[in-house]
């Protein structure tokens, strides 16, 4: 147990002190650290808003793909949205990030929330920007089968 303890230990600061030399020495993805690394990140993943129901699934080329239904449709019909080239970002250093997708000028983010202040807090979030950078969608987003 100690050695799990430090060796996670060990690959957060080895990881940090890779990131905070980033500028320096070109970027944090030649050593090999990466969120994931830290912290396991699905490759795919279902969550469920009040409205819609979204498929996030990790492409082999290491983008994102965005996929979503009404939320009471099913995902075996055609979705009603396809996003590609999505990426996912880490949002500060307490482990949570995002999937940030862009389409026809609005921006389509999906939040982590690993640091809540209540434990009712959903573990996902939905945000929608338009082209003027208005949020027009914000809904709490509750994984649905991962």
């Amino acid at each position: 147990m100690i050695k799990k303890v430090l060796s996670g230990a060990f690959l957060a600061v080895i990881c940090t002190m890779a990131y905070a030399s980033e500028s320096r020495s070109g970027s944090a993805a030649d050593t090999g650290c990466t969120i994931e690394a830290i912290q396991k990140v699905p490759k795919s993943f279902i969550v469920k808003t009040s409205k819609f129901k979204i498929k996030i699934d990790r492409q082999p080329n290491g983008n994102y793909l965005y996929q979503s239904w009404p939320a009471n449709g099913k995902l075996s019909s055609k979705a009603s949205m396809i996003i590609s080239d999505g990426e996912m970002i880490p949002d500060g250093t307490g482990g949570n990030y995002y999937y940030e997708f862009s389409n026809n000028g609005y921006t389509y983010r999906i939040w982590r929330n690993y640091l809540t202040d209540s434990a009712k807090k959903a573990p996902y979030t939905l945000t929608v920007e338009d082209q003027n950078g208005k949020t027009v969608v914000n809904q709490p987003a509750y994984v649905t089968k991962s």
